[in-house]
């Protein structure tokens, strides 16, 4: 699989990164319904064979859960994965979930995930999101002593934005951005991409098929099967009117992967991949045989015909979307 130079780092990352959100389980707020946890190991060992050298990750994904299985797959490798995971969202005795950058808070997040993990040294660590707004410098400077401290070797940010960015560049030079991106979410490619690039920020991006939208599952009926617990019950973009007009897209985008012999899943990664910017994408999978097939857009690029097709089918659906406004 191709590998992409994460900003000015020395991480030789894999275009493709192993998500590991939906692998936390059921049973928290974020949750994308239950999952077994022996089959979330075996998917993080085929995608380490089909040359993702890297697992995204997070304390708050399943409450730690998704850490510690994270870390069981990795404990006997004898090559081990670039591991990223994230901070700034803690969980009480109830399970509710908490916005802190407080320094304390960052630096006891850190030890945590370093112990569910069973590793030393996180080579990327996140902060999750930029709440309380107030707080980010304070939990970029636990950041940055954390690395100091030799226990983290880059620290990045996650759905920042530019000014955001701004704020806390000045403390220590920022590695990563990971932001959402995909065909259905494109605000990042007017201001945020253009600050990466000018301040060699390494950016990957999240959820390229939009939580399973661009995958060419999705229906009505499978909507109406998601466990209770799913938080794409709740998400516009699988409720109507959103859905209708999405699934009259996802039509038109099969057809285009088709004509060249891959898969819908295949196009929406190669789509953010076009990019320069972007250092590589992250793909969630919950079994061994998703993440393989999923895998093998690794290698595709696009060209600028197909490039240019796309953007018509998009930017139809963007000016139905705007109509329901």
């Amino acid at each position: 699989m191709r590998t992409r130079k994460l900003g000015w780092t020395d991480l030789e990352l894999s275009v493709i990164g192993l998500g590991t959100w939906a692998i936390g389980g059921g049973g928290w707020k974020f949750a994308w319904g239950p999952q077994d946890d022996e089959a979330s190991i075996k998917t993080i060992w085929k995608a380490l064979d089909a040359g993702i050298n890297w697992i995204d990750t997070a304390a708050v994904y399943g409450l730690g859960h998704s850490e510690e299985v994270v870390g069981k797959a990795i404990k006997n490798l004898s090559q081990k994965p670039i591991i990223a995971t994230k901070c700034g969202l803690t969980w009480n005795e109830k399970g509710e979930i908490i916005n802190c950058l407080k320094k304390e808070s960052v630096k006891r997040e850190a030890e945590n995930s370093l112990k569910r993990l069973q590793i030393e040294v996180i080579d990327l660590y996140q902060i999750h999101w930029p709440i309380p707004d107030e707080q980010i410098e304070e939990g970029w400077e636990a950041i940055s002593e954390l690395i100091e401290e030799g226990k983290v070797r880059y620290g990045g940010v996650s759905n920042f934005s530019v000014s955001q960015m701004q704020r806390v560049q000045k403390i220590r030079p920022i590695a990563s951005l990971q932001p959402p991106y995909s065909m259905f979410r494109r605000e990042i490619e007017k201001e945020i991409l253009p600050f990466c690039a000018s301040n060699d920020i390494g950016v990957i991006v999240y959820s390229p098929m939009q939580k399973g939208l661009l995958t060419g599952k999705v229906n009505p009926e499978w909507v109406s099967k998601l466990p209770p617990d799913d938080h794409r019950r709740n998400d516009p973009m699988f409720q109507e009117p959103q859905l209708s007009i999405n699934m009259e897209c996802v039509e038109k985008l099969r057809k285009i992967a088709e004509e060249h012999g891959r898969t819908l899943s295949h196009l929406a990664i190669a789509w953010v991949l076009r990019r320069g910017e972007v250092t590589a994408a992250i793909v969630g999978a919950r079994s061994p045989e998703q993440i393989a097939e999923t895998a093998l857009a690794g290698d595709w690029e696009l060209d600028e015909v197909t490039i240019s097709e796309i953007e018509k089918i998009l930017k139809e659906r963007e000016a139905k979307i705007a109509d329901l406004a």
